[in-house]
């Protein structure tokens, strides 16, 4: 009898302990590419694990769409990163999941080639915002906060140099987007030719990462993560964690 009473207090304590160590939140992060494949993809899914670790969130990292977008696999997550996918990654089955997912109540995190991706599923071009038209040479330039009143924007300056393949976009999908961080153009040479396309830049203001409420859910966009070294400054690690926090809580932040 005693050594089941030890037993059964062995269990209830290894049962609190595991509620007490409970994760805040769990996030789906994403990576297929069907386009150009990002070098950065290898070091953003370690930077993001560690800012599970760091946070005391779950990361759960897939290529695969069938071991996320289903509506029993969704259910788990708080929000669903997608770190520089490309191209069409995702089938009408999957898509139609994906939607069911944010009306609910879910969160969308796009990191950079999130931009450059699903082009013909108007319902994710107009949640991520704006999407990616052409971009120059990777450049040095400056770049301005918009707003610092949420999650991730306190610890940039108000102006700041940042090296980036800085992306070109077409017009706003919604009129819904709040913007934290543009790009002077004036800092860098803007003109890119592909031979199919052009671009000369955005002009006046060049928008870099947003955030909107959309359809039930929300969704936050960064621009930023080309570059492999990128994924360890930790300035744009707290910003990317800033995005994730806002779209898995709905929590925002007042700088002052």
């Amino acid at each position: 009898m005693k050594n089941y009473r030890l037993l059964l207090l062995s269990v209830l304590g290894m049962l609190a302990t595991g509620a007490a160590h409970a994760e805040q939140f769990s996030v789906a992060l994403f990576t297929k590419t069907a386009g150009w494949h990002h070098e950065s993809i290898h070091e953003g899914v370690t930077a993001v694990r560690n800012l599970g670790d760091l946070h005391d969130f779950k990361v759960f990292w897939s290529e695969d769409p069938t071991r996320i977008f289903k509506d029993e696999e969704l259910k788990k997550y708080k929000a669903v990163i997608f770190l520089s996918t490309t191209g069409d990654v995702l089938n009408d089955e999957q898509q139609a999941a994906f939607e069911r997912y944010i009306k609910a109540g879910g969160g969308f995190v796009g990191i950079h080639a999130a931009a450059d991706t699903e082009y013909d599923w108007p319902w994710y071009d107009k949640m991520v915002g704006h999407m990616f038209h052409i971009h120059p040479l990777v450049q040095t330039a400056t770049i301005k906060v918009e707003d610092f009143n949420f999650p991730g924007m306190d610890r940039f300056a108000k102006r700041f140099l940042w090296t980036e393949e800085w992306y070109e976009f077409d017009a706003s999908r919604s009129d819904k987007l709040h913007y934290l961080l543009s790009v002077d153009e004036k800092t860098y040479k803007p003109e890119a030719n592909w031979g199919t396309k052009s671009g000369k830049g955005m002009g006046k203001f060049h928008p870099l990462a947003w955030y909107q409420e959309y359809e039930g859910g929300r969704a936050f966009y960064t621009a930023l993560g080309h570059l492999p070294g990128t994924w360890s400054d930790a300035n744009f690690l707290h910003h990317v964690y800033g995005g994730i926090y806002w779209a898995a809580t709905g929590n925002g932040f007042t700088a002052n």
